[in-house]
């Protein structure tokens, strides 16, 4: 079922009522032909707790104020550390998608059926923590795109990014990308926003618009290229590989007041900027696409070495024992569980 016209077709009337400062600085003004869903204006956000719904939370977050900080997890048990470590926001990085799964490197050889599959995983451990998902190009036109938007709210991810680069794309901080032209990313935006917006009972899935045009068309057109998602359905904006802290500040001010989103690899286009010092620059959403994955590169290359090498895993274990390690994955939460519902099949561990 195709989703309601939100595309306004006449301007505001210059004499409508005046709107107080909150109202301005968190509302899209209407424009000709620019998506505009009352439902999902930020205002509408601001107040009362956070929602155990991923989705709507997320926009509570985007809504008030703080940067939203979300570490790249690449399977369970790094989602599992990130929650430990008390993070309240979760990335499902392409990438590390890829590495984890299917132990390969990031150019376009996931599928969409991978990329789900690892959604409703890690959307499973805590459900109420909002998990923003790569949906890489939309893996296809725009039928894959809607398809792309329905399995992954399906799979209880809160919001999703979608590119401008080939369908033979690859990692975003790699040399040689290529980019399809500005309709044909607006035409992936937008059905993203008409599948999101056809969902029954009204969906809160935030839509994110990402271009990698910065490094093969300049950085001017990037940000059109983002001005045009945001006017096409957009809720936030991603510009991947801003190479200066002069370049984020600019393009958050030239997006305003739209939230910008930056991705943070070591090593990558992208200067390590700490969280802080992305808020500072008026960021709103940092993303640390590969923190666990590399980490785990490291621990278990380590661990490799020193049992080929010692012939025991004594010094990599660190004195870590089975239970403790599943307690880690959620153990007492399952003795719990089967305590309450009358069980006693884990009295003893």
């Amino acid at each position: 079922m195709p989703g309601l016209d939100y595309f306004s077709k006449t301007e505001n009337a210059a004499s409508s009522a005046p709107v107080d400062a909150m109202e301005v600085s968190t509302t899209e003004t209407q424009r000709s032909g620019v998506y505009y869903n009352p439902r999902l204006d930020p205002k509408n956000y601001l107040d009362g707790p956070l929602s155990p719904n991923p989705a709507t939370r997320l926009r509570q977050m985007l809504a008030r104020p703080g940067i939203v900080i979300a570490p790249g997890i690449c399977d369970g048990i790094s989602a599992r550390c990130a929650l430990e470590a008390g993070f309240d926001c979760l990335y499902q990085s392409g990438a590390a998608t890829t590495a984890s799964r299917l132990g390969q490197p990031d150019v376009a050889i996931a599928t969409l059926n991978d990329f789900v599959g690892a959604a409703q995983m890690v959307c499973s451990l805590e459900p109420s923590v909002p998990v923003i998902a790569d949906a890489d190009t939309g893996f296809g036109g725009p039928a894959n795109v809607a398809r792309t938007v329905r399995q992954y709210v399906s799979a209880g991810v809160a919001g999703m990014h979608i590119e401008d680069q080939v369908q033979t794309k690859r990692c975003g901080h790699l040399l040689g990308k290529q980019v399809v032209s500005r309709e044909e990313f607006l035409t992936r935006i937008r059905a993203a926003v008409i599948a999101r917006d056809s969902i029954p009972g009204g969906s809160d899935f935030v839509i994110i618009g990402r271009t990698d045009s910065a490094q093969v068309l300049g950085m001017e057109e990037a940000v059109i290229r983002l001005k045009l998602a945001a006017d096409a359905g957009a809720d936030v904006c991603f510009i991947e590989g801003v190479k200066t802290e002069e370049l984020l500040r600019s393009t958050v001010a030239a997006l305003a007041p739209k939230p910008v989103l930056v991705n943070v690899i070591s090593g990558g286009l992208t200067p390590s900027f700490t969280s802080q010092e992305a808020e500072k620059m008026g960021a709103k959403i940092i993303i640390f696409s590969l923190v666990s994955s590399v980490a785990m590169v490291h621990a278990v290359r380590a661990a490799m070495h020193s049992l080929k090498k010692t012939g025991t895993d004594f010094t990599s274990a660190k004195g870590m024992d089975p239970k403790a390690f599943f307690e880690v994955m959620g153990l007492n939460e399952v003795i719990e569980l089967d305590a309450q519902a009358g069980g006693s099949a884990f009295e003893v561990v």
